[in-house]
């Protein structure tokens, strides 16, 4: 019997440490729709905490079909960016967001060196032959980011159990694309957030009249 006692509480204490243990999740939705809400990214603050995330090695943006893709990247502060064109019309990347003032030079095939974003914030990409061209890189200094998936969730299993600051960002939030959203996350339990998204919505990616002849042009000139 005291066998069995024994037994019987170590299995308590052995599950009620895996409880513990068990991140929880955050969901994104959008406010008014509850949508799941992809592409938002989410910065956690863990005081005395140094950087969860492991960098990759490298990131890229390509350029394909007259678009960014992806549209929205994370990095770390530090990280940089390298934009290959896989269209067959030149581009000319550029920002003029608080990070990183930069523009790249009119080019194909040879991809320019990669940019380094040494300051946090979101940078906002355009190209300035296509109009409708748009892309953000987050920069974030975070303990902890991660961006939120098709089903709109992010997993917290790898965060210590507690209550912690949290910021959420999104393209769609409002129209500077500079302001985030804050509150507090649980990592014990499934949180869910709804956002208010009140940007103008995007531009057609249809070209003018006058980058249609423009890359007409450029055609001919690549394939005479």
């Amino acid at each position: 019997m005291a066998h069995s006692l024994k037994w019987y509480v170590m299995t308590l204490l052995l599950l009620s440490s895996m409880t513990a243990m068990a991140g929880g999740s955050l969901q994104m939705t959008q406010a008014g729709h509850d949508t799941p809400l992809d592409q938002a990214v989410v910065e956690i603050m863990l005081p005395g905490q140094g950087a969860l995330n492991t960098p990759q090695d490298h990131y890229e943006i390509v350029q394909r079909n007259a678009h960014f893709e992806p549209l929205v990247t994370v990095i770390p502060v530090g990280a940089s960016v390298s934009f290959p064109n896989q269209d067959t019309t030149r581009h000319q990347v550029f920002s003029f967001s608080p990070p990183k003032v930069f523009s790249l030079d009119l080019y194909l095939k040879e991809t320019p060196a990669p940019v380094a974003f040494e300051t946090p914030g979101v940078e906002v990409l355009g190209c300035n032959i296509h109009d409708s061209m748009e892309a953000f890189i987050v920069i974030s200094e975070a303990p902890f980011f991660a961006m939120t998936d098709k089903s709109g969730r992010i997993s917290l299993d790898q965060l210590p159990p507690g209550r912690y600051p949290m910021r959420v960002w999104h393209p769609r939030l409002e129209d500077t694309h500079q302001q985030w959203w804050e509150g507090e996350v649980d990592t014990r339990i499934e949180n869910r957030v709804a956002l208010t998204l009140a940007a103008t919505p995007a531009p057609s990616s249809e070209p003018s009249l006058l980058q249609q002849r423009f890359q007409r042009g450029l055609q001919h000139q690549e394939h005479p």
